[in-house]
């Protein structure tokens, strides 16, 4: 008896400590947050015209967080509660706009949650077009598309709008990707139809064949409008999509992660109208065309090796401009103000007959 009112004691005395943290950190966070407004003041009087959020400042303060946490909470838990808290300050500055490819519960918007916190109104829309068009004109600050897929390869409608659009890219998300299978049904076999981005089937074609071999797979635009379809459609309807499309749209979980690749992850791109200063860890996207001779696209790719700049990723897109011509999507390590980067852009710019910075910007972490 006596031990178990030791023990008792021992848990008043823990909660009464943890209650004492709990006022704690509420001072402190309210001390950070009238920090910021103090920033915020400074930048309206001296630089009115300063963008409040800055991308490789907030990156540059979760790799701080994050190297110097000792436990018990992992690193990426730690991150996320710090994203929140400069989430929320920046809020206090400037409450953000962030258009994304919608409608509600797409895993666009939950890339732009992850990257931007959740103290931001997020504004969906129809189409990856939109998206640029809502920031171009202001009526977003910044924008969260979609541009690659470790499964499935690269969203060409992203690329191609980049050809004709003057945004930058101020950052990016990589967001790991778990499908799940939503439906009204109770029961797999009563699955006749099932509806999802053309991305999402084909990073699932195997579970489907091997668990819903009949049922008529049928693309849409987005993962969220099939479970919204779902939501309002007949019982044999089925949508491949993520769990907050579950819980918008009032769907049961039939099967869960039934991706074909565990590791799948689609990597995204925040675009808005400034540049990203440079952080410490930074990758430059550009946009290039070769002149129509031999060894044309050597000449482009030599300056990256004879400056020892990496190159993480080529692409080619028709240029839409002359038959048979195509222009290459490229993404580099570093920043476009490194001296190794400008002198290789040097070069590049006399030697191509397109060439364009489409932004430098912090890399993204899992």
């Amino acid at each position: 008896m006596s031990q178990g009112n030791g023990e008792e004691r021992r848990l008043q005395e823990i909660r009464a400590q943890i209650d004492a943290l709990d006022g704690q950190l509420l001072t402190l966070i309210n001390q950070r947050a009238a920090a910021a407004q103090e920033v915020a003041e400074i930048k309206r009087r001296h630089a009115p015209e300063a963008p409040f959020y800055r991308p490789e400042r907030e990156a540059e303060v979760l790799r701080r967080i994050k190297a110097l946490n000792t436990g018990p909470l992992g690193e990426e838990t730690v991150a996320r509660l710090f994203r929140e808290v400069m989430s929320a300050c920046l809020a206090l500055e400037q409450p953000l706009r962030i258009a994304f490819l919608g409608p509600e519960g797409t895993f666009t918007q939950a890339a732009a949650l992850k990257h931007f916190g959740h103290a931001v109104s997020t504004v969906p829309l129809a189409a990856i077009p939109d998206v640029f068009r809502d920031v171009e004109s202001g009526a977003c600050h910044y924008g969260v598309v979609p541009v690659e897929n470790s499964t499935e390869g690269v969203i060409s409608h992203t690329l191609d709008t980049f050809m004709r659009s003057p945004l930058r890219i101020c950052g990016e998300v990589a967001l790991r990707i778990h499908h799940h299978l939503l439906a009204r049904a109770s029961s797999l076999t009563q699955i006749q139809r099932v509806y999802s981005h053309q991305q999402s089937l084909a990073q699932c074609r195997g579970w489907l064949d091997l668990h819903l071999p009949q049922a008529e797979r049928l693309p849409v635009g987005s993962n969220a409008e099939a479970a919204r379809r779902v939501g309002d459609g007949r019982s044999g309807d089925a949508a491949i999509a993520g769990e907050a499309a579950a819980e918008i749209y009032d769907l049961a979980v039939l099967a869960g992660n039934i991706e074909d690749e565990p590791s799948n992850t689609t990597r995204f791109l925040v675009i808005g109208t400034c540049d990203a200063a440079r952080s410490g860890r930074d990758k430059t996207s550009l946009l290039m065309a070769c002149r129509n001779e031999a060894g044309g696209l050597h000449a482009l790719l030599t300056p990256f090796a004879e400056q020892g700049i990496s190159m993480t990723r080529i692409e080619s897109r028709p240029s839409r401009t002359s038959l048979w011509e195509y222009v290459f999507f490229v993404d580099i390590d570093g920043h476009r103000d490194d001296p190794q980067t400008q002198a290789a852009f040097t070069l590049l710019r006399q030697r191509a007959s397109l060439f364009k910075v489409l932004g430098s910007y912090p890399v993204a972490e899992l």
